[in-house]
């Protein structure tokens, strides 16, 4: 499939995403994650292997692994000081600047020296554990993330249609945002507000941040206007992160893998979406650990996202 053809194509999912989000937030949303989710993990994870996770190192990738662990660990038995687990977050970030761009241990001990002094001092912030062990793994890593992803790919192919694309995706946020209706049209099903429950935190949060209402419990991101309003933006930001990854596959090449690592994946894919129609939130507990893991490593890929974005603009300035 032609490059421009896969940005049309994006620019379509873009729309598609936002507009259906729009009326359904809630169900779109638990129907992305519950059935895209657990396939978006398990190929993105082998796509991540075969390419080394963008480190410089054989086995950096395992260490990133340890620290899901601990982390999942926490969640089932949260530690004294609940904080530890933005600190495990953030400190895997960063050192993933000194695995994607230093082989040598020693700089790279200096590297990670200096990313527990920093995290120290921002352990101070009174939003520090807001912005990375809640915003940090949900709405910056679907969000934030993959407008970088696309950004640097479209820089590097100077692409007309891919900057349309991107744009669109930036205008559908704004208007999630600016328009709200002046009161819900639908309810949210008791279903719904069932298996959405551990999820309700980040809802809570953004709409704290932006001091859109002034809620005094969780369970009010289902009935009044600025939950409503949060939710389509996750919605819509959750559900193009995976349709962005699976319209891809021409150029990504993630089904390219031996046929029984294929029906392997695709069984687990199964078992994962059997376990949501069972009992939504069971799924949820059962695949804490590959969502988490995901998102642990790809955080070189964000580095190198990131870092290709400085150099193909610092490319087209001097051109410039």
């Amino acid at each position: 499939m032609k490059s421009a053809t896969i940005h049309h194509l994006n620019t379509g999912l873009i729309i598609l995403s936002c507009i259906v989000a729009f009326f359904i937030p809630f169900e779109l949303f638990l129907f992305s994650y519950g059935i895209l989710g657990p396939l978006h993990y398990l190929t993105e994870i082998g796509w991540l292997h075969k390419k080394n996770y963008f480190t410089k190192g054989k086995y950096d990738f395992v260490f990133l692994g340890v620290a899901c662990v601990i982390l999942v660990y926490w969640n089932y038995n949260p530690p004294k000081n609940y904080g530890l687990t933005a600190d495990i977050i953030l400190f895997s970030l960063l050192s993933c600047i000194a695995f994607v761009f230093i082989k040598d241990w020693l700089y790279r001990f200096v590297i990670i020296a200096l990313a527990l002094v920093f995290i120290g001092f921002l352990n101070n912030s009174p939003m520090f554990f807001t912005w990375v062990a809640v915003f940090l793994p949900t709405i910056i890593h679907v969000f934030i993330f993959t407008w970088a992803f696309m950004l640097y790919g479209v820089l590097k192919e100077r692409s007309w249609a891919g900057l349309i694309s991107i744009l669109v995706l930036i205008a559908c946020s704004i208007i999630i945002i600016v328009v709200q209706p002046g009161n819900l049209f639908y309810q949210v099903s008791d279903y719904s507000q069932k298996s959405y429950t551990q999820f309700g935190e980040l809802n809570y949060r953004l709409i704290n941040f932006f001091n859109m209402d002034q809620l005094t419990n969780i369970k009010q991101i289902f009935t009044t206007n600025a939950g409503f309003v949060i939710m389509r933006f996750i919605a819509f930001a959750y559900t193009y992160h995976y349709l962005n990854w699976f319209s891809k596959t021409s150029v990504i090449k993630w089904h390219m893998v031996p046929k029984k690592v294929l029906m392997a994946t695709i069984g687990a894919w199964l078992l994962s979406i059997s376990l949501y129609i069972y009992d939504y939130n069971l799924g949820l507990q059962v695949l804490f650990f590959l969502s988490f893991l995901h998102v642990f490593l790809e955080f070189p890929l964000n580095i190198v996202s990131f870092t290709g974005i400085g150099k193909e603009l610092a490319s087209l300035g001097k051109k410039a």
